[in-house]
């Protein structure tokens, strides 16, 4: 009995830590880039669920920005389609621009609306083809060759985002944009992330990934940096200790300080509740990217 009442004060002091976190942030935007693990594992996808209803239960307006990676690549292995990468990034010719845009709008995007709806949260799925939300053009790599089908964020336009978002609906956004000739583009999923949530002036954008945060050692986690500056982040790309996959990554956070979103947060996706954990507790759990000291 006095183990059951201690664990109903410790519930009770979690809400409490809550009051000051939910006072600031209630009505303000939160953009959530989901991805890696938490998108495979059934129990991990469940706990992101319940996470983006709390905010939204709570009065905060969360927008979902997906990605799917790995089950585009596997729809194409089970097509027998061969998958090109220039120093990992995917060539995308007519045929996979068209799987990507299946799975992407099609059966991950769907799923997740109905996961969300599931649990009393009304939601609607699109692509940045609806209303033209991702307006894009061809994008080359850094060696300018050709990657197909691989689009280039050029406009976002949020009508359609700030009507859902008016209208008590949380948006979720698959990663597949259009140009002015109408041709479509897939669109890297962390980069769309970031384009939306600077054209919404969020107040976080969030990304869970397969690692704990930005780290000072990437085969450390104890290494993780909590709280970085921007100023602090360009230095550690420029001297190397942030570096290989991680700089993507951090440049999408900095480009969404420069848009205007006030801190950008790198979760691992891996812990259950990441997101409440990093929104609504003194100590958070992952790396938090603001402009200047908070």
């Amino acid at each position: 009995m006095i183990h059951t009442m201690e664990t109903e004060i410790l519930k009770a002091e979690v809400l409490i830590e809550a009051i000051p976190f939910i006072r600031r942030f209630a009505g303000s935007i939160v953009v959530v880039k989901y991805g890696g693990s938490a998108m495979i594992d059934e129990s991990l996808r469940k706990s992101v669920v319940q996470d983006i209803a709390m905010m939204k239960y709570i009065g905060l307006k969360p927008v979902v920005v997906h990605g799917g990676g790995k089950e585009i690549t596997s729809m194409l292995d089970r097509l027998g389609k061969k998958t090109e990468f220039l120093d990992g990034l995917r060539v995308t010719d007519k045929e996979t621009a068209k799987v990507a845009e299946m799975v992407l709008s099609g059966s991950i995007g769907k799923d997740l609306v109905e996961d969300l709806q599931s649990i009393g949260i009304p939601s609607v799925g699109i692509s940045g083809k609806d209303g033209r939300t991702l307006l894009c053009s061809k994008k080359l790599d850094e060696k300018g060759r050709d990657l197909g089908y691989v689009g280039q964020i050029e406009k976002v336009d949020n009508t359609l985002l700030e009507t859902l978002i008016a209208n008590g609906f949380v948006p979720v956004v698959s990663p597949v944009g259009v140009d002015l000739q109408s041709q479509t583009y897939n669109v890297n999923a962390d980069y769309a992330a970031s384009a939306i949530a600077g054209s919404l002036s969020a107040q976080k954008l969030i990304f869970l990934t397969d690692v704990e945060g930005i780290l000072k050692d990437k085969n450390d986690a104890a290494s993780i940096l909590r709280y970085l500056t921007e100023e602090q982040a360009v230095s550690l790309i420029a001297d190397g200790t942030i570096n290989g996959g991680m700089i993507p990554k951090v440049q999408c956070c900095l480009d969404a300080l420069e848009k205007g979103v006030k801190s950008v947060h790198v979760l691992d996706g891996r812990v259950p509740h990441a997101i409440l954990l990093e929104i609504f507790t003194n100590k958070g759990v992952g790396t938090m990217v603001t402009k200047g000291d908070m």
